[in-house]
């Protein structure tokens, strides 16, 4: 990261700290990425009561996304930053213990309020410490610990499980979490400006869920919101799934797979949509993301195991960045905290609503038949994106081909 070089010293060893504390973080969320499924199986688990227990955690990230926004504002980016990693590594302690659903699905949705708060945390402190004609470059850089962060802890986790069982899998993910936690206290925060830390919270809420309705947004919101159910269907029942295929392929190098093609397309996707637009690579992402889903559910080898989670977090990888990056085009610096609290919430519902759903399709159609549905919504997102994206059908379909820029960009209307 040559732009380091160019940062005072204490700006530059915060933002080192920083990425460490980050990378330790999603490596501690990621090691259980493989091996929760199996963990509540083993238990005597149903599979509704799994889709239930994975679920849970969305369901704790969600409704704590907007507490812990205020407080980001009111308290200071580093203390939301600490509880996150405290979360974190108090919650892997309590599957030691913890062996009843009822009480499992309570420890997964407070483990979820780690997630909203250590992003939160982090993406502010990254803009805090960024100089303001850095920030684009370095909030890059910066953002490549949750690909790479979930490309090490599966790998770890899915080993550690598989050779020592399951505490020792908790305890290193507590451990980890735990350093984490001790980087965070390092980081000197900039000053909280006055008028921030005062400011109104819910004064605009009627005007924030109204947001949720206007042309530029909801159509993001809702391909988010479709993805995310898949997503939440991958990472409940791939391990059941290879474990049913009797494919000889730990579930940890799965998810390790598809971390490093999400990280390996990051790095270039964004520059690569500034150019050509963010419409067709969109497109191209849920066809690809389509495609992944119906490798997976008929996969009968580990090599089409890795294709399909190579093309998934290539899809994912490129989906989530341009995204974000036309939410950002169709806002403005006022409003734009909110419209990406509502736009990234649509991924947190379906995550959540994904857990529950598979559950009971499991029981009726199987594993395979939860991926076969996964491919079905792609299709459904691929479709209302490129119909609804702009202001007409002919707009729309230029938009998602890359033939048109995008109408409800701000920028494209000055």
């Amino acid at each position: 990261m040559k732009v380091l070089s160019t940062l005072e010293p204490l700006q530059r060893r915060n933002l080192l700290v920083l990425f460490a504390t980050g990378l330790l973080f999603w490596s501690s969320l990621g090691s259980l990425l493989p091996t929760i499924p199996t963990y509540i199986k083993d238990i005597g688990g149903s599979d509704r009561e799994l889709g239930i227990v994975i679920g849970a955690f969305a369901v704790g990230l969600l409704m704590s996304r907007r507490w812990v926004g205020n407080l980001t504002d009111r308290r200071g980016r580093k203390l939301v930053l600490i509880l996150g990693a405290l979360v974190a590594a108090i919650a892997p302690i309590g599957f030691i213990f913890v062996k009843s659903i009822p009480l499992l699905v309570i420890l997964r949705a407070f483990h979820g309020i780690s997630i909203a708060a250590f992003t939160t945390g982090y993406s502010a402190l990254v803009v805090d410490l960024s100089p303001p004609h850095q920030q684009g470059e370095i909030i890059g850089y910066m953002s490549l610990v949750t690909p790479v962060g979930i490309a090490i802890g599966p790998a770890i986790g899915g080993l550690l499980q598989a050779s020592f069982g399951y505490t020792p899998l908790f305890l290193f993910s507590a451990a980890i979490a735990i350093v984490s936690l001790l980087g965070c206290r390092q980081i000197q925060e900039p000053s909280l400006p006055e008028n921030l830390s005062t400011a109104p919270t819910d004064a605009n809420s009627e005007k924030f869920w109204l947001l949720l309705l206007s042309p530029r947004l909801y159509v993001p919101t809702i391909v988010l919101l479709l993805i995310g159910v898949s997503f939440g269907g991958l990472h409940a029942f791939v391990p059941l799934l290879l474990r049913e295929a009797q494919v000889a392929l730990n579930a940890g190098w799965f998810y390790a797979v598809g971390a490093i093609a999400s990280f390996s397309f990051r790095i270039f996707i964004g520059r690569a949509s500034d150019v050509h637009g963010r419409g067709i690579f969109i497109t191209l992402s849920l066809i690809g993301y389509a495609i992944a889903m119906l490798m997976i559910a008929l996969a009968t080898t580990s090599t089409t195991f890795i294709l399909g989670a190579f093309l998934e977090g290539a899809a994912s990888g490129t989906l989530m960045p341009i995204i974000i990056a036309l939410i950002s085009d169709r806002s403005s610096a006022e409003e734009r905290g909110r419209v990406f609290s509502l736009g990234v919430s649509g991924l947190d519902v379906g995550i959540a609503i994904g857990g529950g759903i598979f559950g009971f399709v499991a029981e009726s159609m199987g594993y395979q038949g939860i991926f076969l549905i996964c491919t079905a919504l792609s299709i459904v997102a691929l479709i209302f994106f490129a119909t609804l994206s702009s202001k007409d059908l002919s707009h729309s379909l230029r938009f998602a081909l890359g033939k048109e820029q995008d109408i409800y960009a701000l920028k494209s209307k000055s």
